[in-house]
């Protein structure tokens, strides 16, 4: 039996190199391509779709590269795009109240939890926000520490700072 595609781009963004998939026109992957999960996210995905990676361009990755961009250049607050998300049900719980957080704003890990009505998984919480595979998109960049520090990021928190600070408008150490 032949395995399914899961087509593949890599992306240069200004804060750090992303890896794109699309898997029959849907969205799969936005993720940081050098992160430490980064076998773990990907096992999970091809198992998942019992699929194998494919490095071609896409219409759809050729959109997601458009809109990332135009996020970048602060043309877009928002994302337009097919989404398929590959993770338990809690998981996809946590992602879908990511998307809820408005651009520019953040949210604890407390905070997110109680939006979700059980205060008490702030660690499971953390968990699935670590194992999101669509960064940027669903924005896990921003949720931060109860103290309001900068927390845990796959992409590192340069990454997460610069993101925050576009979103935020401030110049400050944006791309330093």
């Amino acid at each position: 039996m032949q395995p399914n595609t899961i087509h593949i781009q890599y992306y240069n963004s200004p804060v750090g190199e992303l890896v794109l998939g699309d898997f029959n026109n849907q969205l799969c992957l936005c993720d940081w391509r050098y992160r430490k999960m980064r076998n773990e996210v990907d096992n999970r995905i091809l198992k998942a779709l019992e699929a194998e990676f494919v490095e071609e361009s896409t219409p759809l990755l050729t959109e997601t590269q458009n809109q990332l961009e135009a996020y970048f250049d602060k043309k877009r607050t928002t994302f337009d795009l097919p989404l398929l998300l590959i993770g338990t049900d809690f998981q996809q719980t946590v992602w879908k109240a990511l998307q809820q957080i408005d651009y520019g704003k953040t949210q604890t890990y407390l905070g997110l939890s109680k939006q979700l009505d059980n205060p008490k998984a702030i660690r499971a919480v953390a968990s699935a926000n670590g194992a999101n595979a669509i960064s940027i998109i669903i924005p896990c960049h921003r949720i931060i520490g109860s103290n309001q520090e900068l927390v845990g990021y796959a992409g590192g928190l340069s990454a997460k700072k610069k993101l925050l600070a576009i979103e935020q408008g401030s110049q400050l150490e944006l791309f330093s």
